[in-house]
């Protein structure tokens, strides 16, 4: 067998989780077209559920019972507990679970495969995430009067009176169970209740959006697998990378490194946002101004009046590609990333967090914490506000001038932009400590000396301006003459 044969065997073998991950999902896009033409409400609620069953026992195996067992529990604290602070509570239960889920190899147990993780990642958003929305929607609910509660949306009546059906429905459609896009329940319940998605145009509407979204998926594989080819990602874990290798050089890998992640989390995420889009779930008229992972920003069906019967799948937009890719900042890469999932930390962490000045923070640590447990994910996490908070000064400082940027300096934001998220990302494919310093040991930790001189120079910059250039004091202005 040749050597080039080889790599390839190579790269299928490394990447047999992922052909499994891409093949269900293909499955589910192929399905989506059939469940959302199901008119009976309760049969496409059936077929829904015993579909995502049919996913978890099929990339979980005997692994499930994590997934049940969490589900149960949580399902009975909703129930049983709602005057206990039940969302305060399913969130410590959740957290927890997915630290023991994570830890179970110390244990002596099996450790779940990598998509089983997917799952219980999606599944705790989604119990913490509808244990807040019931706590809200019952508050609501007792202290509307009658006239009020009648004039409420349905999801927060039925949130308010939830049941083990409509729970169970929601954690498992096979719509989003197994890598999310992260919805909240009326996203969810939308598709079964609302007249506008049962239609002739917002079918031929889910079917151009899917086509759409799937083009690029070639296109984004092809990039994958030629990049992995050429820069494989297993170089950085090998001895000869740190022995063989310039400094220049393995400062220079994390590009490829960081492109074939891309690439990669590109492939998921889009195939995610066809699976959602086949299905019928997440369309709204374009009227409605969603957002994605909210929904829409109001349901007012006066608007309705002058609508061109148009449609957006914005609520399940996981990511922005093209503006991540050609925006020159990094801040605005950050916002086009994974949206659904910042949906969920914005409104469930960052914006009920008691205390504003660690909200930020408490923000950072939860989603590092549900990436993972190992410190490669909070390395670099927690890079990227220090950066941002660098980006801004040196932007600032440079708008000073009120001058439009020329175009060199936009692709010198845009370069840097993209080596900040290289860099850090590093981290994220190292995992292990010694690992991340092992690497970054061997480039002496350019980047973040980089980033600390680019921090004085621009913090000090006026001073360094007027002494390399100018010189002195500023001029003073002349004092005005007193009228005679």
């Amino acid at each position: 067998m040749s050597e080039s044969a080889l790599n390839l065997l190579n790269l299928i073998i490394n990447n047999r989780d992922d052909i499994i991950y891409i093949t269900v999902l293909l499955s589910c896009i192929v399905v989506g077209k059939y469940y959302r033409k199901i008119t009976d409400c309760d049969e496409k609620e059936k077929f829904g559920n015993r579909l995502g069953i049919a996913i978890i026992i099929i990339v979980s195996g005997f692994h499930s019972f994590h997934i049940f067992i969490s589900f149960a529990v949580s399902a009975g604290i909703i129930l049983l507990h709602r005057q206990l602070q039940s969302h305060i509570i399913i969130s410590v239960f959740m957290f927890l679970y997915l630290l023991f889920f994570r830890m179970v190899h110390y244990l002596d147990l099996p450790s779940p495969p990598g998509h089983t993780n997917l799952i219980q990642m999606i599944l705790t958003l989604k119990l913490v995430g509808l244990a807040f929305e019931v706590n809200d929607a019952t508050l609501k609910c007792k202290t509307a009067s009658k006239e009020e509660l009648e004039k409420m949306p349905y999801h927060e009546r039925e949130l308010a009176e939830i049941s083990l059906k409509n729970i169970f429905g929601y954690c498992f459609n096979y719509v989003g169970v197994l890598t999310g896009p992260y919805m909240t329940y009326r996203t969810y319940r939308d598709p079964f209740v609302e007249k506008y998605a049962h239609d002739e145009k917002s079918f031929q509407a889910c079917d151009r959006a899917t086509l759409d979204k799937f083009k690029s998926i070639p296109i984004f594989l092809v990039l994958y697998l030629a990049t992995s080819y050429l820069w494989p990602i297993g170089r950085i874990f090998t001895d000869e990378f740190y022995t063989d290798e310039s400094i220049l050089y393995r400062l220079w890998y994390v590009w490829p490194v960081f492109f074939i992640f891309r690439m990669r989390i590109y492939i998921g995420l889009t195939l995610a946002e066809c699976v959602c889009t086949a299905a019928g779930v997440g369309i709204y008229p374009t009227v409605f101004q969603s957002t994605p992972g909210g929904g829409p920003r109001t349901k007012d069906d006066q608007l309705l009046k002058d609508w061109q019967e148009t449609y957006d799948f914005t609520t399940i937009n996981n990511s922005d590609v093209y503006t991540t890719e050609t925006c020159w900042t990094f801040r605005e890469a950050m916002k086009s990333w994974n949206m659904c999932v910042q949906y969920w930390l914005a409104m469930i962490v960052y914006k009920r967090f008691p205390s504003r000045k660690l909200r930020t923070g408490a923000t950072l640590l939860v989603s590092a914490y549900w990436h993972g447990v190992n410190p490669g994910y909070y390395f670099c996490i927690f890079a990227a506000p220090f950066y941002v908070a660098i980006e801004d000064l040196t932007l600032k400082r440079l708008k000073a001038s009120g001058k439009p940027f020329p175009l060199w300096l936009n692709i010198c934001v845009w370069i840097s932009k993209f080596f900040a998220f290289s860099y850090m990302s590093v981290a994220f494919q190292l995992i292990t400590f010694w690992r991340i310093w092992n690497y970054y040991n061997s480039v002496f930790h350019f980047g973040y000396c980089f980033w600390a001189v680019q921090y004085v120079i621009v913090l000090f910059w006026p001073k360094i301006s007027r002494a390399v250039f100018g010189g002195g004091k500023r001029p003073e202005k002349p004092k005005e003459e007193k009228s005679s």
